[in-house]
């Protein structure tokens, strides 16, 4: 059985880089981390494997810096991508 949701929601103590062995979880459709205010670094580019991913959520991870990665374009079943109070984040959204 493959994971296909990853919740860290209200997981206000979770600190640290997002782990770009993340991107190895290939039958993921929910990722989630609202609130991880405590992450810290980019974005891993290794995120666009997750072709399968509808939704994707940094909201209020507000720690995050860097520019968004161009292969979030690479998500075509994307329909939920939420950066709200992401605001150390440059760049814009990719598209395909």
């Amino acid at each position: 059985t493959a994971l296909t949701s990853l919740s860290f929601t209200a997981a206000s103590s979770l600190s640290g880089i997002i782990p770009t062995q993340l991107g190895k979880l290939t039958a993921l459709r929910s990722l989630d981390f609202p609130y991880a205010s405590s992450l810290i670094g980019i974005i891993p580019t290794q995120l666009g494997q997750l072709t399968a991913l509808r939704y994707l959520d940094f909201s209020y991870a507000s720690s995050l810096t860097g520019t968004i990665p161009t292969e979030l374009g690479q998500l075509t079943a994307l329909t939920w991508l939420d950066f709200t109070s992401a605001s150390s984040l440059t760049g814009t959204i990719p598209t395909q």
